[in-house]
């Protein structure tokens, strides 16, 4: 039998599903092999249980932290795909406000007692804080990046279904960048934080003339005090710096 592999979304703008979906030709290659049973961007059919279970979208409210577990209960393998399921994106930047200025930020000054408001459906109110996938379930592999990398993903996939060890390597982005012989943003005057997020994404951003702004989330051995000092030279406040260090990852994961 071919393994069952489902895809599932939670908040998020679903980028990494069109990702996958605009490369039919990887798509093509795949489904000869798996069997794909939950898809809601391209199928409504639905199973009891997966081999591998692929998570996009950070967890804001507990409803969906329980659905979350329900759907790890039924998979052999889970992954989280994308920045808002592996470091929470941008919308975790709520959890550094509180749930009243979050409110008044969108409706204004305006009484909140004339605006109809259900706690279900406005998780900041509720003051549901906003968490990656792997602070609510165990994850077994990480695809990083906003969207997730097509290439990294196909990868990921032909190794666990040949039973083998995905080979995810832990570099800068400041590696990919010297591979494609990109001058150093900081030599141009810009501020960057390649040196420590994960790589990966081929150093794409800085390849297209923009910087890293820190998608892949912060590598585990990254010296931040001396990216810090390296900022500060650059003449970023301290302000600056945590708004940097904040703009995709406002989870603890």
């Amino acid at each position: 039998m071919k393994p069952k592999i489902a895809f599932f979304d939670f908040a998020s703008c679903e980028g990494c599903q069109l990702a996958l979906l605009n490369c039919e030709d990887l798509l093509l290659d795949l489904l000869s092999q798996v069997e794909l049973v939950e898809f809601r961007e391209a199928m409504s059919e639905t199973a009891p249980r997966y081999d591998i279970a692929f998570i996009e979208g950070s967890i804001h409210r507990e409803q969906d932290a329980v659905r979350l577990r329900d759907i790890r209960a039924r998979s052999t393998l889970l992954v989280a795909m994308g920045a808002c399921a592996c470091i929470g994106n941008v919308q975790a930047r709520s959890n550094q406000v509180a749930p009243a200025e979050n409110f008044r930020r969108v409706y204004g000054e305006a009484d909140r007692n004339r605006v109809q408001i259900d706690a279900e459906y406005w998780p900041l109110w509720a003051h549901t804080r906003v968490r990656s996938v792997k602070e609510v379930v165990a994850v077994d592999y990480e695809l990083r990046g906003c969207p997730m990398v097509a290439d990294e993903f196909l990868m990921l996939v032909k190794a666990l279904l040949n039973a083998t060890t995905p080979y995810l390597p832990v570099q800068a982005v400041c590696v990919e960048c010297k591979m494609n012989e990109n001058e150093c943003v900081f030599d141009q005057g810009e501020t960057c934080m390649g040196q420590i997020t994960y790589g990966g994404c081929k150093a794409l951003c800085v390849t297209r003339g923009y910087r890293c702004d820190g998608c892949r989330g912060l590598l585990p051995h990254a010296n931040l005090n001396a990216h810090r000092r390296l900022l500060r030279e650059k003449g970023l406040s301290d302000t600056d710096i945590e708004h940097r260090y904040r703009l995709f990852r406002g989870t603890r994961a």
